[in-house]
């Protein structure tokens, strides 16, 4: 408040000095002489005739006549005498005192037309926000009212009930959404305001009839990201933590990689991971870019979001999933060994993750150009956690393979088979791979 009087007091004194600085200035007005311009025009002329008789253009008769006739008329004109300004008696409003008269009346005059016309209270923000209030109120009021009258104008019911719910004011917003009628049952966010509503005034739990709007909503638009949310909430506060974590990472992919909302939904998915014990699996892949707007996404414009995810990490060490899917980013971009050293900096994650195990002996396999040793070892810890792991057992044959163990690649390979789909393009290339192993037998002789 201070500040916009200081400001407005600053700005009246310059429009003030604006005005009033003409009026003190000092005018001095010179008097004109007659007599001294006829002189000189006299002198000119006579020059100008001396002129003339020296390169013969006038007779010296012609001279003279003409030198008489401008002596007689300088006499003649210079009879007059200097006028000299008239001295006038100064009246009461001098400039001094119009001055003084502007510089005060100015600042008077507008402070009464800013207390008559505008908001003085508007300075004060606990006075404007209690004024905004007001007025936002009487609007609702007046809504309310008029619809009293007109108890069929279901869109006025909705905006009375959105009023409400901006307001805070949550059993009359709910009252509201339901005189809206059927309008409100084919409108996915109309949904998801009312469930939000039930669920404020259930004390913030969704289950019951808020989780059966919010499915609604998700039938009508499955994609809806407001709906995904509230579902998962909905699924976490139920103890259903595998399936909230399905619809948080649906979610996860419509939003913008690395933004504010995408780490916030990557944190409830990690928490509600660890409550229900589950592994990090997909989640710790990068959150895809939506396809609408892969064409945008340039190499450059990757490279900064990991890097951004790098930076982040080295502030928060403890994320293991985030580490996770810094790992994954890295092998991607086939930066080897930064990926190998964020996978290890995953920790108890691997005691837990085949997907992670796989991943990270892959990154050492595409290294060390051999899946021997160290891949080899955290292939087989993944198929302890999971033996029907398909990607694990895939490895894990063609580790048995390189190692020259051709029967236990075969075995590993048969397994996958096993898992895959029929329909699997998988399929052909891991039959060849067996055929492969099986003549390779034949030729040495050993299994």
């Amino acid at each position: 408040m201070n500040v916009f009087i200081g400001i407005s007091a600053l700005l009246t004194l310059l429009v003030v000095a604006w005005l009033v600085r003409p009026l003190l200035r000092k005018h001095t007005v010179a008097g004109i002489s007659s007599e001294k311009l006829n002189a000189a025009i006299h002198r000119d002329q006579l020059r100008a005739l001396e002129a003339d008789l020296a390169r013969g253009v006038i007779t010296q008769q012609d001279f003279e006549t003409t030198r008489d006739e401008l002596q007689l008329r300088l006499l003649d004109d210079t009879e007059s005498f200097e006028a000299s300004p008239k001295k006038k008696t100064p009246g009461f409003w001098t400039a001094r005192r119009t001055s003084v008269a502007v510089g005060i009346s100015l600042p008077v005059m507008a402070l009464g037309l800013y207390l008559q016309l505008g908001t003085p209270e508007a300075i004060n923000p606990v006075a404007a926000d209690h004024t905004q209030n007001e007025q936002l109120a009487k609007m609702v009021d007046t809504l309310a009212a008029r619809l009293k009258d007109n108890p069929n104008d279901s869109k006025g019911w909705v905006m009375l009930a959105k009023s409400y719910k901006a307001m805070e004011r949550f059993e009359e917003a709910q009252q509201a959404f339901e005189k809206a009628g059927d309008i409100v049952k084919t409108d996915p966010e109309l949904l998801l305001d009312h469930a939000d509503v039930l669920g404020v005034l259930a004390g913030n739990n969704l289950a019951g009839k808020p989780k059966q709007m919010i499915e609604e909503a998700l039938r009508l638009d499955p994609m809806n990201p407001m709906a995904l949310m509230m579902d998962g909430v909905a699924l976490y506060q139920s103890g259903d933590y595998k399936n909230a974590v399905t619809r948080w990472e649906k979610l996860l992919d419509l939003l913008q990689p690395g933004s504010p909302d995408a780490q916030q939904v990557q944190a409830n998915i990690d928490d509600a991971r660890a409550k229900g014990g589950l592994s990090a699996g997909a989640s710790n892949a990068l959150p895809p870019v939506p396809a609408g707007a892969a064409a945008g996404m340039t190499p450059e414009m990757i490279n900064q979001m990991v890097d951004r995810l790098a930076a982040r990490l080295k502030d928060n060490p403890d994320d293991l999933a985030g580490w996770a899917r810094l790992a994954r980013a890295y092998k991607v971009q086939n930066r080897l060994d930064e990926a190998i050293a964020a996978y290890a900096k995953t920790g108890k994650l691997l005691d837990t993750d085949p997907d992670l195990l796989t991943q990270y002996a892959d990154a050492l396999a595409m290294r060390n150009k051999s899946l021997l040793g160290q891949p080899g070892e955290l292939v087989q810890k993944a198929l302890a956690i999971a033996p029907r792991h398909p990607m694990a057992l895939m490895m894990a044959g063609q580790a048995a393979y390189q190692g020259g163990h051709y029967a236990t690649a075969i075995s590993h390979w048969k397994n996958v088979l096993s898992v895959l789909p029929a329909n699997s393009p998988d399929t052909e290339l891991i039959k060849a791979e067996i055929a492969d192993a099986q003549a390779r037998i034949g030729s040495t002789g050993k299994p």
